[in-house]
C-alpha cells in the first residue's frame, strides 16, 4: 500500500499572494476587479501548468 505525503509550501503561497497584489497595483484595478481576480487568476494558472503535472 502506498502512503500519500503532503507538504505545504507556505513561501509559495506567499509569493503568490505578492504576485497578485502587485498585479492589481500594477493594472490599477478597483476592488471587485482584484476580488474577481483572486477567483480567476489560480484557474488560469493551473489550467496552464496542468499538462506538465499529469505523469505521463
Amino acid at each position: 500500500m502506498e502512503r500519500i505525503h503532503i507538504t505545504q509550501h507556505t513561501s509559495l503561497g506567499a509569493f503568490w499572494f505578492t504576485g497578485w497584489l502587485f498585479a492589481i497595483g500594477y493594472l490599477k484595478l478597483d476592488f471587485w476587479m482584484g476580488l474577481l481576480g483572486l477567483i480567476v487568476w489560480p484557474f488560469f494558472i493551473g489550467s496552464h501548468f496542468a499538462p506538465v503535472a499529469i505523469p505521463v
